[in-house]
């Protein structure tokens, strides 16, 4: 590991008593001892229950469950899920293989755990406590003594600063290189841990206190960064029961599980065993709801459900259906223009395509009038721009003005509204204008640019339940000449040649939360554009979008983190980079009619930490 365990270069930092005496005469030499008592709280940072991106923790050190769970919830029972396309890996810290999504939230676990009910705060798990200083210079956690693997071996420091290090030099980002700016990392007797940062980062003790703890001479005994199913040894409620590859996995709730009275945990793993079954297709995972193989159907067609649930379980009450609302941003989700393509690296082009996309239309005739057009990336939230840029948002954005469209500063940016009436014709003539700007022309009904070549260009699906949409847009773009072409290849093809951006457009989903930071330079920072396996499947390379990423890691108090997440969601929306797709309010769950969850709901709604996590089955 490339990083040294133990005291590094700043031992005074946290030596002991010669250094602090030292000090304290010098203190008192100046008569200033009171003064200094006064402030000693501001001087050394105090061990607390929890922490906060900004502000304090709303939960106080006794609280007993976090608000949205239910500490009476019986447990027992399974719970199955469907899910689309196949599984080759059982570890999902690395790039290699298809993970099914439960391992990573059911089984293991970090060293503090978030409550959903604030937009980001942390209260102890594996720590029992957290520390750090006013400036967030370096963060200090101290293990609970009764923390333990699922075989029974206890969580030490060990685990905790292996784990760390093996993720920074092998895993998938977020977590490669995700110690780029601690500088050292120091033990504090038999439980405690510090690490000590470069420069100080507010989010980053919050981040590390989400990376997740494995055990060491697991990991010692295995080639991590190969895909394998057999599963790590973890610390969660969960451990990995029966395996069929590519199939199904069983997850086991551990009658020995270390946490389950721990406050944070309280009403949460009620489930004996969560089932995961995978098929071909979405309809496939339809007709296994239908039958009562699965029990759980997030329903995103609105027309289905209406009017689709004329069926047998459904009429005699076997199945329910729930909509839970939420605070969080729309996020964004659309056709993403792979930048790094020579054809969409105008911008015109992409104004042009975004034209096309008549949302309007599709939302009379397939959506029945269910959604509302995704406004920008934070959109519907505190952080979603609106009208022109003011105050610190503005003051950001100003030195790189350059970088954006003309008058990007100055108004709301927003998709364009099509016709609705399936012709489009106003759009589609503003999008022909804009293509022969760039360049473009049409030659025997093909567009081609100035040395002949065909404007052409390959969807990249997944899944075909994407394909209709596709569909209408494909034939849209005919209309301008250009020949846009649909492929589904299975999810390993598809997850590799993601990766390695080896695509033209694709259909992507980023859910945005209402503390973002640095996962957004996973998203969309320059480093992006050739750094393989982030999630700037777009390719943006934007000073704006950089330096708006930058202030929101180190923004100190709400209003100027604010500024920072409106002139981030003002430069993403202005590159044009995705062509948005639609939102709903609330989330539609069909259901098991035995499977239940709280009346209160968390802040974030049906997102992580919700199903199964809080749910339970009744007889």
């Amino acid at each position: 590991m490339r990083r040294a365990i133990g005291v590094g270069k700043h031992k005074n930092r946290c030596s002991g008593k010669s250094v602090r005496f030292t000090f304290l005469k010098k203190m008192l030499h100046f008569g200033v001892m009171a003064g200094f008592l006064a402030s000693a709280d501001s001087l050394w940072a105090a061990p607390k229950h929890g922490i906060a991106m900004h502000g304090e923790p709303e939960l106080s050190t006794d609280f007993t469950h976090l608000p949205y769970t239910n500490p009476q919830a019986p447990k027992g029972g399974t719970l199955t899920f469907g899910e689309v396309g196949s599984f080759d890996s059982l570890n999902p810290y690395i790039l290699k293989g298809s993970v099914p999504w439960a391992l990573r939230l059911h089984t293991a676990e970090s060293l503090m755990a978030r409550n959903w009910d604030e937009p980001f705060t942390l209260y102890g798990l594996i720590a029992e406590s957290v520390e750090v200083p006013e400036d967030r210079s370096w963060v200090e956690f101290t293990l609970r003594p009764e923390a333990r693997f699922s075989d029974g071996s206890p969580v030490t420091v060990d685990d905790v600063i292996y784990s760390m290090e093996l993720l920074d030099e092998e895993g998938k980002p977020p977590y490669f290189n995700g110690l780029r700016n601690v500088s050292e990392i120091i033990r504090k007797g038999d439980r405690g841990v510090r690490f000590v940062f470069e420069t100080p980062d507010r989010e980053a003790p919050l981040i590390l206190g989400l990376r997740p703890v494995l055990q060491k001479t697991d990991l010692e005994a295995r080639v991590f960064k190969e895909s394998s199913l057999t599963p790590l040894i973890t610390t969660g409620p969960y451990v990995v029961g029966k395996v069929e590859a590519g199939r199904s996995l069983t997850l086991v709730r551990n009658p020995d599980y270390w946490g389950r009275d721990l406050p944070v945990m309280r009403g949460q793993a009620n489930l004996d065993e969560i089932r995961i079954e995978f098929f071909r297709d979405g309809n496939a995972h339809w007709e296994a709801f239908k039958a009562g193989e699965v029990d759980i159907f997030r329903d995103g067609d609105p027309v289905r459900w209406e009017s689709g649930y004329d069926f047998a379980a459904a009429r005699d009450g076997r199945i329910a259906r729930s909509e839970v609302g939420h605070g969080r941003p729309t996020g964004m989700r659309g056709f993403v223009f792979n930048t790094r393509k020579e054809m969409f690296t105008d911008i015109r082009v992409r104004e042009a395509l975004t034209l096309a996309f008549d949302f309007e239309w599709l939302q009379r005739t397939m959506l029945s009038g269910a959604y509302a057009r995704i406004p920008s990336y934070f959109g519907a939230s505190p952080l979603g721009h609106d009208g022109a840029a003011t105050g610190e948002g503005r003051a950001l954005l100003e030195p790189f003005a350059d970088s954006l469209p003309p008058g990007a500063l100055d108004a709301t940016i927003r998709p364009p509204a099509g016709s609705g009436d399936g012709r489009n014709r106003r759009n589609m003539r503003l999008a022909a204008d804009l293509l022969s700007e760039a360049g473009w022309a049409v030659v025997d009904g093909v567009l081609r640019n100035p040395d002949g070549v065909a404007f052409s260009f390959e969807i990249l699906l997944s899944s075909s339940a994407n394909e209709q949409v596709s569909s209408v847009f494909t034939d849209a773009l005919k209309r301008l000449g250009i020949t846009a072409t649909v492929r589904l290849v299975d999810s390993a093809q598809y997850e590799t040649r993601r990766t390695d951006y080896d695509y033209d457009m694709i259909i992507n989903t980023w859910a945005l939360s209402l503390s973002p930071g640095v996962e957004q330079r996973l998203y969309w920072h320059s480093d992006g554009v050739t750094e393989p396996g982030t999630r700037n499947y777009m390719g943006v390379a934007n000073p704006a979008v950089d330096a708006a990423i930058a202030a929101l890691t180190v923004a100190t108090t709400q209003d100027v983190f604010e500024g920072a997440a409106r002139a981030l969601d003002r430069a993403l929306s202005a590159g044009r980079y995705v062509i948005p797709f639609w939102y709903a309010p609330t989330s539609r769950i069909a259901h098991s009619a035995t499977l239940t969850f709280p009346e209160r709901t968390p802040l974030y709604g049906d997102w992580i930490g919700f199903l199964p996590d809080v749910w339970w089955r009744t007889e």
